[in-house]
């Protein structure tokens, strides 16, 4: 950049009330190469120009999007800003996705204003392994009865009978069984035998619930890991690791059908 002629800049303190950056801030910009004033005072003190000034614009609207530094450096600086704002649509879909992760509570939920209303306590018992579904149903209700995945899975169980509860259950320990037996193999969650369990996984909730995307999965998974009660599970039905192994398996899933165009 060019020098501004002297005293025509602004000073850090001016740009940093300015743009609503600390000096400290700016400072670092400086110190990294992202933003250098490139004018000089009177008194030989440095000033940001005009030119200046629109490059911080920039760096601060590219970090209101989520972009690394360095990634900002890179765009301002000759980058590719198309590629750069494709990965950033990409992070950005994924942010949404775990935004929504307490919205994926609704399988627990779903499940606890469900699965008890026809069965006895004993029933829930046996089937559920001491899990007392109706714990949360009034909860579930009130925060998820507006939500569409809350209203197709009432319509689909409304009819399910203990048969049906219980072959539900079935199915679920079984997966639980070949994820736990995966992961004791030694197995990657990025192996093509977790991912397909990781399929397994989303076709059960499909199957018994709701239309599950690898959107709202990805979003069930994230809740596996922030849930003490689903790492509890998983940590005894699959193993130690077992949340992590499940969660990160339903990730790379996912990640494999958007590359393949699933």
């Amino acid at each position: 950049m060019g020098h501004s002629a002297a005293g025509k800049g602004r000073g850090v303190g001016e740009v940093a009330r300015l743009s609503g950056v600390t000096v400290r801030t700016l400072h670092h910009y400086d110190e990294i190469g992202l933003l250098s004033p490139s004018g000089r005072s009177a008194a030989g003190h440095r000033e940001y120009s005009d030119a200046d000034l629109e490059r911080l614009r920039r760096v601060l609207a590219y970090r209101e999007l989520g972009f690394g530094l360095t990634d900002i450096a890179e765009i301002l600086d000759g980058g590719d800003p198309t590629d750069q704002l494709r990965r950033q649509h990409r992070l950005l879909t994924e942010r949404i996705a775990r935004l929504r992760a307490t919205l994926a509570t609704v399988e627990l939920e779903l499940e606890a204003n469900t699965m008890g209303i026809d069965l006895s306590e004993e029933e829930k018992f046996e089937l559920f392994d001491g899990f007392d579904p109706d714990e949360h149903a009034e909860e579930a209700e009130r925060r998820w009865g507006g939500t569409e995945p809350y209203r197709e899975s009432r319509r689909r169980t409304a009819s399910y009978t203990k048969d049906d509860w219980a072959r539900m259950a079935a199915e679920q320990r079984e997966l639980h069984r070949d994820f736990a037996a995966a992961l004791a193999d030694g197995e990657s969650a990025t192996s093509a035998r977790a991912m397909e369990l990781a399929e397994r996984h989303r076709g059960l909730i499909t199957g018994w619930f709701y239309e599950c995307s690898y959107g709202m999965q990805c979003s069930l998974a994230e809740m596996y890991l922030a849930d003490e009660r689903f790492t509890a599970t998983y940590e005894r039905e699959v193993g130690t690791g077992g949340a992590r192994f499940v969660h990160d398996a339903i990730l790379a899933n996912a990640e494999r059908a958007e590359h393949s165009g699933g």
